[in-house]
């Protein structure tokens, strides 16, 4: 299993970024989290967003997010291309990060921003905002 984050760089505030996590390797799964994360310099890694695909009664997505990110920032996903996305607009000097996607499969029972619960993870995409 194999997960590419891409779209990061430098922006300055105000500014926008779009990232991309492509998966390859796994069967997509009709029923699961994809969750970008993100981890400061000397910050916990902290949940951002998340699709949870198949999420709601119809077998719909459902999505959330982390409250410092509502209003700015939109997940989605193309189940065609195995690719979520987070689109970031106004962007801040705190969303400086690395921001990492990730995959959870089993553990629904737990809030989504619990990263222990993720099976499987990109490498990782930098973020900084100046």
């Amino acid at each position: 299993v194999q997960l590419v984050e891409s779209g990061g760089g430098s922006v300055q505030a105000g500014g926008f970024l779009r990232l991309s996590c492509a998966a390859s390797g796994y069967t997509y799964n009709s029923v699961a989290y994809r969750t970008w994360f993100r981890q400061a310099p000397g910050k916990e890694r902290e949940g951002v967003a998340t699709i949870h695909i198949g999420g709601d009664n119809i077998g719909g997505d459902t999505t959330a997010y982390a409250d410092s990110v509502k209003g700015r920032f939109t997940i989605s996903q193309d189940s065609a291309k195995n690719t979520v996305y987070l689109q970031m607009n106004s962007l801040k000097p705190e969303d400086t990060a690395m921001y990492y996607c990730a995959v959870r499969v089993s553990g629904f029972l737990s809030p989504w921003y619990y990263d222990t619960t993720y099976t499987y993870w990109g490498q990782g995409t930098q973020v900084t905002v100046s």
